[in-house]
């Protein structure tokens, strides 16, 4: 992928990284990634591997793919190092009210739990949120009808692993469950999922009504569910920005 002109330096550094790894046998010469270098159970990239990799047994070789000691003591370094505060929680589940003003929901507006409590934010349970000034976003993954999440500062570290919402929010709902927490509270909304095509035919729909996307690639990202805050907002629907089936319908219809 060096010779991609698109991100050629970038995947030169990581050849270079990989390279030294092996010369200074750190890995062995034919360790295996992904298609785009990401290697081992953790999927770091090459710089990754020398930046935070972790030897933790001390038999000099850092074993991302089979030794389970390396894996965790490297996992742990490198969220430690983005920014995971030990001892604290990534998030919990939630309930919201009716008529709730849903375009707080969004990773960019926080606030403390007490001031969520007030907004009538309630545990899965319906129970008080705890007493705390911590700061934390609202998250609706399935739109304002589906499960409901207050995401803490933990939450966004496990986003600079990887950017994806339903990806951080499956590793901290793991970690929970792991620790023997109990199952999700709400069930999540049955309907079609988005094809990468249904997703691409919502974005020029919305670049058409005046509702920028950017150039429609087919993935929901911020740049989509904010044209799609926007379109809610002009046609009086919950400003959740959730891209799924029923903005599809609501755009196909004539």
């Amino acid at each position: 992928m060096s010779f991609d002109e698109r991100r050629s330096a970038f995947f030169t550094t990581q050849l270079l990284a990989l390279l030294k790894l092996i010369d200074d046998n750190k890995i062995p010469p034919d360790a295996q990634g992904s298609w785009a270098g990401a290697m081992g159970n953790v999927q770091f990239m090459p710089t990754n591997v020398a930046a935070y990799g972790v030897d933790a047994d001390g038999n000099g070789t850092i074993g991302l793919w089979d030794n389970k000691a390396d894996i965790f003591a490297s996992a742990a370094n490198f969220l430690q190092k983005i920014g995971w505060h030990r001892g604290e929680r990534w998030g919990r589940e939630v309930t919201i009210p009716l008529n709730f003003e849903y375009q707080l929901a969004n990773l960019n507006t926080k606030k403390t739990v007490n001031e969520w409590q007030s907004l009538g934010v309630r545990t899965a349970t319906n129970e008080d949120l705890p007493d705390s000034t911590m700061k934390a976003s609202l998250v609706l993954p399935m739109g304002y009808n589906g499960p409901a999440f207050l995401a803490y500062r933990n939450f966004h570290a496990i986003l600079r692993w990887n950017r994806s919402i339903l990806y951080a929010l499956s590793v901290g709902h793991l970690s929970d469950r792991l620790a023997g927490t109990s199952a999700l509270v709400a069930k999540p909304i049955t309907e079609p999922s988005l094809s990468r095509d249904d997703i691409k035919f919502i974005q020029t729909s919305l670049n058409q009504l005046g509702f920028d996307t950017g150039e429609p690639d087919g993935i929901s990202g911020p740049k989509t569910r904010g044209a799609t805050r926007q379109y809610q907002r002009d046609t009086n629907l919950p400003i959740d920005g959730y891209v799924g089936y029923q903005l599809l319908q609501q755009l196909q219809a004539p």
